[in-house]
């Protein structure tokens, strides 16, 4: 397996693209078509991101955990601002396939011990 990226996602969402086999939500509220890509996370940038997006509404989260192998779209590594910190953007549609495993978002404390994903 290539790079794992994460994305942070509410359940119902990632449940509909899962049956349509394809998921293009962008961030919390956004879809790919109106962001431009999809926002993903390293593991490290994740519990900031959880924080920065959900606050302490985390019922209901899911951590998709994508490899890059099997991406068609190209992956950026984008700052918000120059010389900010560069988060990992999915410039297309997601497919179902390209997740290889799907977490229950419980926090940065308990998700995978510490690190959330």
């Amino acid at each position: 397996m290539t790079e794992q990226l994460l994305h942070l996602t509410e359940e119902p969402l990632w449940e509909a693209a899962r049956r349509a086999g394809t998921y293009e939500m962008s961030t919390r509220g956004r879809t790919l078509r109106e962001e431009g890509f999809i926002h993903c996370s390293l593991p490290h940038q994740l519990p900031a991101v959880a924080r920065a997006l959900y606050g302490s509404e985390d019922d209901g989260l899911v951590v998709l955990v994508i490899d890059t192998g099997r991406l068609p779209a190209l992956v950026r590594y984008e700052a918000m601002e120059p010389g900010g910190e560069e988060f990992p953007h999915i410039h297309g549609p997601l497919p179902a396939s390209a997740v290889v495993e799907v977490r229950r978002w419980a926090g940065p404390l308990t998700a995978g011990e510490g690190e959330a994903g």
